[in-house]
């Protein structure tokens, strides 16, 4: 099954001068940057109307772009019953809490058990949409809110606000080293040289724009509680930015945080149980948007699972303790 989709936006001046596919990549980032390079050769794409079929032409500030494309409905993959913990529902939008170990989306290897499957079982017309409605994704061991769309309108009201940066986004995070006070990590992120599951901080012109605000809640001798702000939305961000100021999530398999550490006169039990922690220690605490029909300013919390809960209270009596053995960094 197939549907035709209708997406339009409007280049804004910090584009000016880009690539026609990477303004695209960016302005409908719910797309991969293949499908949209795709639907410019095939001629599906128009700039002020005209019919655009070279990827490399250069934009300018306030062109419009008009996309009409069919794309695959999700009839391939299997609804199945998963229990989905609503916050927020109406006729075009949810929001939900997801929990660690959910993935979001089928992929190699893993075609079953997954947010989208559990969203075309409860949502049957669901099928007819870009996966499922999914508009952003949270990485599996990442806990927290997520807003996904019920219709295709609300599909691309919300790919656009996100795109904009109209959607707030804030997390909780617990990362390795004693932290002083917050900051911003403005470092573009781009895919891994050698190891392709991996995103890195990468050269200016060579990853796409990424910015990270981070404040310090709770400082423990070794670790510290943040609470952080995207102002982008890339794959991996806060982890990649994290270790890359040499403050990687506890638990992170990926960046640094499972590696084993030397902390000065920790009982080995305290060691084992932060060096062994299951996932990486990040949960999406905070979501607010416009409604996209009603323009209701929405604002959603979610607590701190129990499991962030247990280790922070592990890592407070290990402060008391020891209120002198400062660990700063990684």
């Amino acid at each position: 099954m197939s549907q035709t989709i209708e997406l339009t936006s409007v280049i804004p001046e910090d584009m000016h001068g880009m690539r026609l596919d990477q303004a695209l990549s960016e302005l409908f980032s719910d797309y991969s940057r293949n499908r949209l390079k795709g639907w410019i050769l095939e001629g599906l794409v128009t700039v002020n109307g005209n019919v655009a079929s070279v990827p490399r032409e250069k934009v300018n500030a306030n062109d419009s772009i008009v996309i009409n494309a069919t794309i695959d409905s999700e009839d391939h993959f299997i609804p199945e019953e998963i229990p989905l913990n609503i916050v927020y529902e109406d006729d075009d939008l949810l929001v939900i809490n997801k929990p660690a170990g959910l993935s979001v989306h089928p992929g190699a290897g893993r075609r079953t058990g997954t947010l989208l499957n559990g969203l075309l079982y409860r949502y049957p017309e669901s099928i007819n949409l870009p996966r499922a409605g999914i508009v952003h994704r949270l990485d599996m061991d990442t806990s927290g809110l997520m807003v996904i769309a019920k219709t295709i309108r609300a599909v691309h009201k919300l790919v656009k606000a996100i795109s904009r940066h109209d959607v707030v986004r804030e997390y909780e995070a617990v990362v390795i080293g004693h932290m002083t006070a917050g900051g911003e990590v403005d470092e573009p992120i781009g895919r891994h040289q050698t190891n392709r599951i991996m995103m890195s901080v990468v050269p200016e012109g060579y990853g796409k724009e990424a910015v990270t605000h981070y404040r310090v809640m709770e400082k423990f001798r070794a670790h510290s509680r943040l609470r952080l702000r995207l102002e982008t939305g890339r794959t991996h961000q806060i982890r990649v930015h994290m270790s890359y100021i040499k403050h990687p999530l506890v638990g992170d398999p990926l960046y640094g945080g499972k590696r084993a550490r030397f902390i000065p006169n920790a009982s080995a039990e305290f060691t084992r149980y932060v060096n062994t922690f299951p996932r990486q220690a990040l949960h999406a605490i905070k979501l607010e948007f416009k409604h996209p029909f009603t323009g209701e300013e929405l604002s959603f919390e979610a607590p701190v699972p129990d499991d962030m809960i247990e280790l922070v209270e592990v890592l407070r009596e290990d402060t008391k303790e020891h209120p002198d053995d400062i660990v700063w960094g990684f």
